[in-house]
């Protein structure tokens, strides 16, 4: 018997707004200790490596699976790879020794250039052997139509374990099932188009049975959809990040602690994602005043996804999100004002309808329309509702391991997209905040500067958050800028 599955709308719609400047795939940079995954001689054993993988494809299935193009209602449906080859996807690479860490963050950026190949399952994972320290590092790839971050997550699980478990294991035999004739897909295409009138008849019906519980729920959606489509109304400012992105990357990235954001957010007020933002919000500043722009006078906002998964799927694949924009403080000095608009900000768009907003418009996409999420997005881009994207995935708290070998870091990869030279992707693992920044090789060459301006804002929270648990009132700073910045600011004041 055929086998197939559609897409869902927003799974179709990163395939929809993806282009050879703007790939669509997530990933992440993880670190391990090599000795366990070496042979005798120190090289890579890359066999028990496949093998380990293969063993596991099964728990899966969606990584043994191919796009395949519906011309009858322009879709797309997953079907089985039946030329599927493991060491296309498991590669082997390596740095020259001792490969340090810039090294390995200029083969990240050069990975996460390259698209994904569609005739292909679309992941790919790179095993980098050479890192200094005695250290293996995993590039992962995977289209953003498979996953998103949550489930993302979630799937770390069929990976890695919670022990130092050396053995691959076996693998379960696998045939791929067949493909669905063209005839099979034009009729499921018209019984699809057939079905519709039914569905909007037995929504009628069941208005016509509780007409006030039924305009309750349209009134909420169309408040919801307003306050989704807003945004769009209000354009952002334009800032040295949002740029005509180009096909190639820079990675970069550093390393906070759990424990130390828990701090903040305990003597300060708010959440960790308020402090994470906070955190944005004071590099942004400095990094704006850096390349002459007064940040007093910007309008900065950020996308910042929202899981809408339920428990029953958590690691399940797909895409199960929406999101909200966040106003970023980037005019406030002090860092405890920032903290605190962040919190309010934040406290504000949790009690609105923004999110429900975005499901009831994927809810309309998956109905009837396919192609509205990508036209969604296309306006979206050219409104310019936001400057960044700001992500932050909360990950297991405990070590875990691949084939006994320990996994120290993971920074994730989050993709860029047009007009969105920068993004941001954070993803808590064993007590460390994981920062991975990701942006355009051409426009943005200062991204350490972002970097380090991110440590240097959270450090002025730290120190804040020091005081108030001491009992000293926080003392609000003026901001430093270099000769540059205060020229521009000086010259862009009224």
């Amino acid at each position: 018997m055929a086998y197939y599955e559609r897409l869902s709308a927003v799974d179709a719609a990163f395939l929809g707004i993806e282009d050879s400047c703007a790939p669509m795939h997530v990933g992440s940079v993880m670190l391990f200790d090599a000795a366990p995954l070496q042979l005798p001689d120190g090289i890579l054993d890359i066999e028990r490596i496949r093998l380990a993988v293969l063993s596991r494809l099964h728990l899966v299935p969606r990584f043994r699976q191919r796009l395949q193009f519906v011309p009858y209602d322009r879709s797309w449906i997953w079907v089985d790879d039946h030329r599927f080859r493991l060491a296309y996807h498991v590669r082997h690479s390596a740095l020259p020794r001792p490969g340090d860490e810039r090294q390995l963050k200029r083969l990240v950026g050069r990975i996460m250039s390259q698209p994904l190949d569609r005739g292909r399952p679309l992941w790919e994972l790179w095993f980098v052997e050479g890192v200094a320290g005695n250290q293996v590092a995993l590039i992962s790839k995977t289209h953003h139509c498979m996953v998103d971050g949550i489930s993302g997550a979630d799937l770390m699980s069929v990976m890695l374990q919670p022990r130092p478990a050396s053995d691959p294991g076996e693998p379960v035999p696998w045939v791929p099932r067949s493909r669905p004739s063209r005839a099979e897909l034009l009729a499921a295409a018209i019984g699809r188009r057939l079905a519709l009138p039914l569905q909007a008849g037995a929504a009628a019906i069941e208005v016509l049975r509780n007409p006030r519980t039924a305009t309750a729920k349209a009134l909420q959606a169309a408040r919801a959809v307003g306050q989704a489509l807003a945004p769009a109304l209000r354009p952002a400012s334009r800032t040295p990040s949002n740029v005509d992105i180009g096909p190639h990357r820079r990675f970069d990235w550093t390393r906070m602690a759990v424990a130390d954001f828990k701090a903040v957010k305990n003597a300060l007020g708010g959440t960790v994602n308020d402090v994470v933002l906070a955190t944005v919000s004071g590099a942004l500043r400095r990094f704006f005043a850096k390349r002459g722009q007064d940040p007093n006078c910007l309008q900065v906002k950020a996308l910042v996804p929202v899981s809408v998964r339920k428990p029953d799927e958590r690691g399940t694949l797909g895409n199960r999100v929406t999101e909200m924009i966040a106003p970023l403080p980037v005019h406030l000095p002090d860092p405890v004002a920032r903290l605190e608009a962040v919190r309010a900000t934040m406290s504000n768009l949790k009690e609105s309808k923004m999110a429900l907003g975005g499901e009831v418009l994927t809810a309309i996409a998956e109905w009837a329309v396919p192609n509205l999420l990508v036209q969604a997005v296309r306006l979206a881009e050219r409104a310019r509702p936001y400057n960044l994207i700001v992500t932050n995935v909360p990950g297991p708290q405990i070590p875990l391991y691949f084939l006994g070998s320990e996994m120290r870091t993971a920074y994730p990869v989050v993709p860029l997209f047009h007009d969105l030279g920068l993004v941001v992707g954070i993803f808590s693992y064993n007590g460390g905040m994981f920062w991975g920044f990701n942006a355009d090789w051409e426009h943005i060459p200062d991204l350490h500067d972002f970097v380090e301006f991110i440590d240097q804002s959270f450090q002025e929270l730290r120190e804040a958050a020091r005081k108030a648990a001491a009992g000293v009132a926080p003392r609000t700073a003026a901001p430093r800028r270099n000769r540059r910045g205060a020229a521009a600011a000086h010259r862009a004041r009224p």
